[in-house]
């Protein structure tokens, strides 16, 4: 396994934002740190930044971060310049969130191989020396329609040692947060304060008699019903909303389920160059149903109706709706499809009607779920990050959505510590227990032999997909009344932070996590491996 994961990690580079070695290039001459002018010389973490780059000689920097190509205008992950002395270059740069450091590497003008960092360790981890399963890539002519600058693939050849220049990272935040209401998580292109707010206003129950069938605030009662009013209520808005995101179309899609009318609520950003290619990004929006249309609740069984739905699943639904209003704003290879899916709760309805009729000539490239977030790390519960289809057995039948999830997790959101207690979890127990169980600092990522939510409605057509969730069978309100915000917050606290503050950073990490998984796979789609 160990050997495997070494070949295969080389195969995912591509597919994930990179770094670099530390020390000094044999071969550099003159380069050092001092030799590359960057201003600002404070980053902002999280979010687009336009950076100029400067060289004092003649030089080579591999920028390992997502760029936006200035021909094309996408994002792509990666790029090399060479630059003579006094040359310089400007660009937009999508800094990594949730560290306080970010490098960039040099070499001698007109390098063709660098060194990257094992996908399992943060940068500054490998900076420090920790080089162990490095590999290398190299710089390739842009593959874009359009496109500028060049691409990063894998290379057979040694990436050797690299000349880092180590610059400082500060992550914007709302004025009117304190520490205890997740101050840290409220800046950026996205971040987890805005989903606790989403989720917070969805799920208001305070009463107001003008605001809907529900006489509530908030948009309650969402379970899938001929003519349930409340239900078509949150149609309507949840509607509006994707609209207002201009994104190229936003469609509701009725369809029959036995005797019931359902919808799935889906805004599409159409791609620019593989329109007939579907990156999807899916949440269900509908909860359980009442007691009366639940066989088996009488006796015990989950599931007899939750009004407010907050964990399952205002927040994936809100993540959503948040990553759909950012990632609008960029022209993209494939087409994107942001999607609010009904009646999963009555068996994946809703996606299995979406996944099984597609327009004639469209293919699904990926897909990304988010079905109950929130009440795992970094409270004491473990988030898993799963991935399928699984053949099951002891091998990754899933290497390159495995690696990518693991390069994405240790660096950009620097839980390298939280992903290694992970895999000692997995490896001892399996799924199961991290579903369940308390687990402090864990973070698992997974193949997942158990398919309870949208994403195998796409594996069961043949599609790579990849998903987060924390404590599901061990939640005493999991489709139940309870299952509400103050719940949540109660569930989330720890000894040393609040669980408004948790719940924020969790939101954070995970909506963060998706947003890179969904820009490496508009560049570069992870294939079924099975």
């Amino acid at each position: 396994m160990d050997a495997a994961r070494a070949i295969l990690m080389v195969t995912v580079m591509c597919l994930a934002p990179l770094s670099g070695c530390f020390g000094e290039d044999e071969g550099s001459g003159e380069v050092s740190a001092d030799s590359l002018n960057v201003s600002p010389s404070i980053i902002p973490g999280g979010e687009w930044t336009v950076i100029k780059l400067q060289a004092d000689v003649d030089l080579s920097v591999f920028v390992p971060y997502f760029v936006q190509d200035p021909g094309s205008m996408r994002a792509q992950n990666g790029t090399v310049f060479d630059l003579k002395q006094g040359d310089s270059v400007t660009v937009n740069i999508l800094f990594p969130p949730r560290n306080s450091n970010v490098f960039l590497l040099m070499g001698d003008y007109g390098r063709e191989n660098w060194p990257i960092r094992a996908p399992d360790i943060s940068w500054a981890t490998w900076n420090s020396g920790v080089t162990d399963g490095s590999a290398s890539i190299m710089a390739v002519t842009n593959q874009d329609e359009g496109g500028e600058w060049r691409w990063i693939v894998p290379s057979n050849e040694s990436g050797g040692n690299v000349v880092t220049k180590s610059l400082e990272t500060v992550r914007d935040q709302r004025s009117d947060l304190t520490e205890e209401n997740g101050v840290g998580a409220s800046g950026g292109w996205v971040n987890g304060r805005d989903v606790y707010d989403w989720v917070d206003f969805i799920t208001d129950d305070t009463p107001c008699a003008t605001c809907g069938a529900d006489g509530a605030v908030g948009y309650l009662d969402r379970w899938i019903g001929n003519a349930n009013p409340s239900y078509e209520h949150a149609i309507t808005y949840f509607e509006g909303v994707m609209k207002g995101y201009e994104l190229d179309s936003v469609e509701v899609h009725r369809f029959q389920s036995n005797t019931a009318w359902a919808v799935n609520i889906c805004g599409y950003k159409i791609g620019s160059v593989y329109p007939d290619e579907w990156l999807i990004f899916g949440a269900h929006f509908d909860i359980a149903p009442p007691i009366a249309y639940t066989p088996g609740a009488e006796a015990g069984i989950p599931g007899y109706g939750t009004r407010h739905g907050a964990y399952d699943n205002a927040a994936g639904s809100s993540m959503v709706l948040t990553t759909a209003s950012v990632l609008a704003e960029f022209d993209a290879r494939r087409t994107m499809v942001f999607c609010l899916w009904s009646s999963e709760e009555e068996g994946l309805w809703g996606s299995r009607s979406f996944a099984n009729d597609l327009p004639d000539g469209v293919t699904v490239s990926n897909y990304l779920n988010l079905d109950m977030a929130g009440v795992n790390y970094p409270g004491d519960y473990a988030l898993s990050v799963y991935l399928g289809p699984d053949g099951t057995g002891e091998a990754i039948d899933q290497p390159g959505m495995y690696y990518l999830a693991e390069w994405i997790g240790a660096d950009a959101l620097d839980l390298g510590y939280e992903i290694e207690r992970g895999r000692e979890a997995w490896l001892e127990s399996g799924e199961s227990p991290l579903w369940g169980d308390i687990y402090e600092d864990t973070v698992a990522i997974y193949e997942s032999p158990t398919a309870r939510s949208d994403h195998d409605s796409f594996q069961n057509i043949g599609v790579a997909t990849l998903g987060w969730n924390g404590l599901v069978d061990g939640y005493p309100c999991y489709h139940r009344e309870c299952d509400t915000m103050e719940t949540m917050i109660d569930y989330m606290g720890t000894d040393n932070s609040t669980g408004i503050n948790n719940l924020a950073h969790s939101w954070d990490i995970v909506t963060w996590w998706a947003v890179y998984a969904f820009l490496h796979m508009d560049q570069t789609p992870v294939p079924n491996e099975l």
